[in-house]
């Protein structure tokens, strides 16, 4: 039986320790984005912070972005690619087993997560595209 005098133990000081570990471990560790990236895209966004183990939990969590990212972008790659096989199955009886990884593929997995992507406009259908318009009287 509990004593009411004893404050409950709801799990939050192993909470702050295990925190206080990890941002500790943030200091031995060199993660792939490195420090000066992260402190520059910070501070371009209006963020400064003398905090090396914040930066470093910044590229932590880009980190772990990026590979999810790519990861939903395999699956899918490897979604479409096989829906592509099986149209084909007649026809090709050799599956290549390359994967090649599209803008498409790309867009999808990051409109999961809310980032939309558009394709970059191109001009190059005008044969006069990217010439200084003084010159075209000529």
């Amino acid at each position: 039986m509990m004593n009411q005098n004893q404050p409950p133990s709801d799990g939050r000081h192993d909470d702050d320790s295990a925190l206080a570990d990890f941002l500790a471990s943030l200091m031995d560790y060199t993660p792939t984005i490195p420090d000066e990236l992260v402190e520059h895209y910070v501070a371009k966004s209006g963020f400064q912070c003398p905090d090396v183990r914040l930066i470093r939990l910044v590229a932590v969590a880009t980190q772990k972005f990026i590979s999810e990212v790519a990861t939903d972008a395999l699956q899918q790659c490897k979604a479409r690619q096989s829906a592509a096989v099986k149209d084909k199955r007649d026809k090709q009886q050799k599956q290549d087993k390359r994967l090649i990884l599209t803008m498409e593929d790309l867009s999808k997995a990051l409109h999961e997560y809310g980032v939309n992507v558009k394709r970059q406009e191109y001009f190059a259908d005008s044969p006069s595209a990217g010439i200084d318009p003084a010159s075209r009287e000529e």
